[in-house]
């Protein structure tokens, strides 16, 4: 299909050419967005009565989207997001995000202007490009962290996601403790050493318990002894003193 452009298109030409497309790249893209005018006879005549005035305005735009370059380009924002250990966000940061964010630093963009290869699925600082006139492009920068601080050190260069794995990492590494049970955390092995010695306590405790009960068992058995003992002696002394008391008799 061929089309009249009425503004610079990138990688197509400039306003007034007549250049040739894909019919669905002009019926939803050029032709709604007033990029470019079927190139009929009668909008070729309607065109080039206009032409003056169309690249009049076209330059007071350019000049306005100058001027507003000159603060946006390389100005950044933070999003924060929720997102995984891994960095990937649940979600993705899309054009109007990034146009609601500027905005709310003072810059003036439509979310037509933010131009995104596809949207920002992952923790990160990435380049966007805005175009701010088909003749006028700048870049901003978009940090995308799960906290403001976790932004700064974005901002200064530090992969957030690979520092948190290398403290992970170093978080699993424990020092060698003899007390400690295999497979059992050093907390957990001390709570069993202290149980044990508890225990070995207790056990020496019920054996000197049974220590002094045996020996207060020998203590009664010597004295039923004894007792036994004089109980034959005192017979023994009766009988001696009953044959005399006969013989008296």
């Amino acid at each position: 299909m061929d089309v009249i452009l009425m503004e610079r298109v990138e990688k197509l030409g400039r306003i007034g050419e007549v250049v040739q497309v894909k019919p669905g790249y002009a019926r939803n893209f050029l032709l709604p967005r007033g990029k470019a005018l079927r190139a009929t006879e009668a909008n070729k005549k309607k065109f080039e009565a206009q032409r003056a005035q169309i690249e009049a305005d076209n330059a007071k735009k350019r000049e306005v989207a100058e001027v507003q370059a000159k603060t946006v380009d390389g100005a950044s924002v933070v999003l924060i997001r929720q997102a995984s250990n891994a960095g990937a966000l649940y979600g993705s940061v899309s054009s109007r995000d990034i146009a609601e964010a500027l905005d709310a630093i003072g810059h003036k963009v439509a979310k037509g202007q933010v131009v995104l290869d596809k949207p920002i699925k992952a923790l990160g600082v990435s380049t966007v490009k805005l175009v701010l006139h088909p003749e006028v492009t700048v870049t901003a920068k978009v940090n995308v962290a799960r906290s403001p601080e976790e932004a700064e050190l974005q901002a200064k260069g530090v992969d957030v996601t690979q520092d948190m794995f290398e403290r992970e990492e170093a978080g699993f590494t424990e020092a060698y403790d003899p007390a400690a049970e295999p497979g059992l955390a050093t907390d957990e092995g001390e709570q069993i050493a202290e149980a044990g010695a508890a225990d070995d306590v207790d056990a020496a405790g019920a054996a000197d318990d049974a220590d002094a009960a045996g020996a207060a068992d020998d203590a009664d058995a010597a004295g039923a002894a004894d007792d036994a003992d004089e109980g034959t002696a005192a017979a023994a002394a009766d009988e001696a003193i009953a044959p005399e008391a006969t013989e008296k008799a």
